[in-house]
């Protein structure tokens, strides 16, 4: 079947999401599945030819793309970061790049066979990693913030860096085929393009911080006044200077990123969402464009230079970059394990490779087969391979589990209590020294401070935990606090302790109730109907689940007698039942359970365990 224009761009948006939902699942990155799917959608099927669905529009929207991206990337590198990997990383992107270059284009030159001038246009366009691909995987790699640091970094910085890199090859190679001219003029294009992207983006983040400063633009309009001073500024910066759009990108993004006083939570989050959808669909459009015969005629040479890529040029480029560092030699092994190419090369190889044909160079048509021969190599292996060795390693991150608990009084304690008991990791962070005292002698961790401080801001570190729980008896504190840390945390694992007094239904004199988390409990129990069942002796009962003693069961024989508040998964993790939530647990789940009375004499299952609550 011939799908219409408007059929094939809703596949590549349907497939785009199913590529990205599968990596999910499946705790991969999704350039993966993204380039399959291209290459089935292309060279395989026939079913996408994006020459022939965007024609002249392909390139120029990859390139905007690109410009988006690479701001979007920008925006996340805050300066405090490089405390610690500063050094590598300007290594890296400086002298690293040229050694990464230079050990690429002799390996092009001597496995592959390409002429010298190629082979160094080569090593020049597949210098760069990029923030497309190295983004989604450092999400399911998870790895320790230095690491994380030092790939985010590179992969943004080195993107612009290598272009320019690329972009000078290739007019050397121009001036060479000219009669050497013309190298003075190459010379001071250089510069030019490194002149105009710094001024022209400082200026152009200069510019929109001004104007959201002094409030000329409101803040519905921040994201979509951004996207266009972007997409401006790239193009405008691209005429002053051939190629120089991504340094003035990834400048401005920087400049915002460390600016004071400009709050750029809403347009980092839209830049994220549309940073999914344009990486998403850019790996299909361009992997359908894909000569799969030229690709594979390649043979063994492409399978050598792609392992001297990765077995030798980035490691030896990474270890004489870190030395002298804080790196040990475990991050230092991953580091060099993960450096994917993305679609920056692609594009630029592409590009290059038209111009060159037209000057009449046969081997230039290899460029771009081997610029996705890498692109396609580096990603499936490092895919496949990065988070194994990373856990082998034991350089990544713990799983989220943790509980974050706003207060550290009797209610506080009684649920961290329980839950460390199921080796569920809490922290409670509370202003009163009494109440900290307290959770620290019963051997909790704490925070002391005021949890919308910026001092606790500081010295959180929210590095395995998960969820947030306001558990005050302040309801304003409560619903402040999940709008706080909206930002550290999902939603659905936002939840609070309900502090609405019985009966009340005015609305009038309600707080919006929208981003403040879900009721803690089936029965929604208030904060004072908790404290005071835990003061009268009441404690949290813990049933672990069979195929004997199943859920309805439980249901059948303490409906009446116990509220359910928590359960941990067999797998370690935790799920807070809410009124607002339907929560089905399984066989060997464990349920975390209040009495609803003061205990007389308590009958307890052979199943259970008894947590008692704190005095």
């Amino acid at each position: 079947m011939i799908l219409s224009a408007t059929g094939l761009l809703a596949l590549i948006a349907f497939l785009s999401i199913a590529c990205q939902w599968i990596a999910w699942r499946l705790k991969l990155p999704a350039i993966l599945f993204l380039l399959l799917t291209g290459i089935v959608l292309g060279p395989v099927s026939g079913t996408l030819d994006p020459d022939a669905l965007l024609g002249d529009l392909l390139f120029p929207l990859v390139s905007l793309s690109i410009a988006i991206i690479l701001f979007e990337g920008a925006l996340t590198l805050e300066l405090e970061q490089l405390r610690e990997v500063g050094m590598v990383v300007r290594r890296l992107v400086t002298w690293g790049a040229l050694v990464s270059w230079a050990l690429i284009a002799l390996a092009a030159h001597y496995i592959v066979g390409l002429p010298p001038e190629m082979a160094a246009l080569f090593g020049a366009l597949v210098v760069v990693t990029g923030p497309t691909v190295v983004t989604p995987m450092l999400r399911t790699l998870r790895a320790n913030e230095r690491i994380t640091n030092v790939l985010r970094w590179e992969g943004i910085l080195i993107d612009p860096i290598g272009a320019l890199m690329a972009v000078l090859v290739y007019q050397i190679i121009i001036s060479v085929n000219e009669g050497g001219g013309q190298l003075f003029e190459t010379s001071w294009l250089f510069a030019k393009i490194i002149l105009v992207g710094t001024v022209l983006g400082s200026a152009a983040a200069w510019f929109l911080a001004f104007v959201i400063r002094r409030y000329w633009l409101p803040e519905y309009l921040h994201a979509f006044g951004s996207l266009a001073l972007v997409l401006g500024s790239f193009t405008l910066s691209n005429n002053l200077a051939h190629e120089s759009g991504l340094l003035a990108v990834t400048v401005m993004g920087l400049w915002l990123a460390n600016a004071r006083d400009i709050h750029i939570e809403e347009i980092l989050s839209f830049k994220e969402n549309l940073t999914l959808l344009l990486i998403s669909g850019l790996f299909i459009l361009l992997a359908a464009r894909m000569d799969l015969a030229a690709l594979i005629a390649l043979g063994l040479p492409a399978l050598g230079l792609l392992a001297a890529i990765q077995f030798l040029a980035r490691p030896i480029t990474v270890s004489l970059c870190a030395l002298g560092s804080s790196l040990d030699w475990r991050e230092r092994l991953l580091i060099s394990w993960v450096g994917p190419r993305g679609i920056v090369a692609a594009a630029i190889s592409a590009l290059f490779a038209l111009r060159l044909e037209d000057l009449g160079y046969a081997d230039a048509q290899l460029l771009t087969a081997l610029t996705f021969a890498v692109i396609i190599g580096t990603v499936v292996f490092q895919s496949a391979s990065a988070r194994f060795i990373a856990s082998r390693l034991g350089v990544t991150m713990p799983e989220p589990r943790g509980l974050v608990i706003v207060g550290a009084n009797r209610v506080a304690r009684t649920l961290a209590q329980a839950l460390e008991k199921q080796e569920i990791p809490t922290l409670l962070i509370d202003s009163s020294w009494e109440n900290i005292s307290e959770a620290r002698m019963q051997g909790l961790r704490t925070l002391l401070g005021n949890p919308l401080s910026s001092a606790v801001e500081e010295r959180l570190d929210l590095t395995g935990y998960g969820q947030l729980l306001a558990a005050t008896p302040r309801r304003e504190l409560n619903a402040l606090c999940c709008l706080h840390f909206s930002n550290d945390f999902k939603q659905r694992f936002i939840f609070k302790v309900n502090t609405d007094k019985p009966g009340s239904s005015d609305k009038r004199h309600s707080l919006s109730e929208r981003g403040q988390g879900s009721i803690l409990g089936v029965d929604g129990y208030t904060f004072n109907k908790l404290s005071s069942l835990i003061s009268k002796g009441a404690s949290i009962r813990t049933t672990r689940l069979s195929e004997d003693f199943t859920f309805e069961r439980w249901l059948e024989e303490n409906a009446g007698s116990r509220s359910l508040l928590m359960a941990v998964s067999d797998d370690g993790r935790l799920f807070m039942f809410s009124p607002e939530r339907d929560l089905a647990p399984k066989d060997g789940w464990t349920l975390l359970a209040i009495d609803k009375s003061e205990p007389e004499e308590e009958k307890t299952s052979p199943e259970e365990e008894d947590d008692l609550a704190a005095e």
